[in-house]
């Protein structure tokens, strides 16, 4: 049986929660959920991979039993950052993102690039093409639009009101959620809390400075990037569930500009909760990759 275990850390002076899979002693795996998860979204994935790595997944700020501020100055990508370089410590690590944990993941790698040795992105996005796309007033503008619904204060009153009865129907949007039931659903609710417990995960949508207009609407004053700048040095493995309705597969177009040693994998019948959906066969793209 993968050995799993819980702890609360001390990290830049604030409590972490933490969960881990397989032995402490193993080459570490640190996995980055995204919204509106929680460490216990990597339930069905970290096993798999344990038998190899020590998976260490967190409770990120905002989310869960991590710390929750409810200022959305707390939530700069800086400061993301800072919490996962404060728990990796000097040793590098694999580092495995989905969602809003691959915009850490990626930022963390840039800004740190001794610190992580390989990249796996699951259904996530490189800021420069994501704010590209978002600028064109194209399918990935019109698929984003939750983003203003999101940014508007009261938000997280309206998502937890009915028992989350807003935050499910804007979680499974067009996407297969038939993973989402019993003590899974129950796990995710306690991690929810309230709407104070949704404030902070919501934040990270405020505090982004990516810019998104209307529906159609091509944007002139996006933010640009210095490709020189963002560079994944490391290796870089791109998992996309093909039936994303979230994140389209526009917003990866080239990618290979700011990672050339990318390896794109595809995944059939998976959308953005593929690792809910295709665990084992994530598990195997990512262990034959590394």
């Amino acid at each position: 049986m993968t050995a799993h275990w819980t702890e609360t850390v001390d990290l830049n002076g604030k409590p972490f929660y933490i969960r881990h899979w397989g032995d402490e002693n193993a080459p570490r795996l640190l996995m980055l959920h995204g919204f509106p998860e929680h460490s216990g979204a990597w339930a069905e994935l970290a096993p798999l991979l344990a038998e190899r790595f020590h998976c260490i997944a967190p409770d990120q700020r905002g989310y869960g039993q991590s710390w929750r501020p409810s200022e959305v100055e707390h939530y700069k990508t800086s400061q993301l950052v800072s919490d996962m370089v404060a728990l990796i410590g000097d040793a590098p690590v694999i580092v495995l993102g989905h969602d809003w944990g691959a915009s850490v993941a990626y930022a963390l790698t840039i800004g740190r690039p001794d610190l992580v040795s390989k990249l796996i992105i699951m259904n996530g996005v490189h800021p420069a093409p994501f704010q590209r796309e978002l600028a064109k007033g194209g399918p990935q503008t019109d698929a984003s639009q939750y983003i203003h619904f999101l940014r508007r204060e009261g938000s997280e009153d309206i998502l937890a009101a009915d028992d989350f009865a807003k935050l499910m129907g804007l979680f499974s949007a067009h996407m297969n959620m038939s993973w989402l039931h019993g003590d899974t659903l129950v796990g995710y609710k306690a991690a929810w809390r309230d709407a104070a417990g949704l404030r902070g995960m919501i934040n990270w949508y405020r505090a982004s400075p990516l810019r998104l207009g209307g529906p159609g609407e091509r944007l002139e004053n996006a933010l640009t990037f210095d490709p020189a700048r963002l560079q994944i040095r490391c290796p870089h493995l791109l998992i996309w569930g093909k039936d994303d309705t979230a994140l389209l597969p526009e917003s990866t177009e080239g990618l290979e500009d700011f990672a050339p040693n990318l390896t794109r994998v595809s995944i059939d019948g998976a959308d953005h909760w593929l690792h809910h959906q295709k665990p084992d066969e994530i598990a195997d793209a990512i262990l034959r990759w590394l």
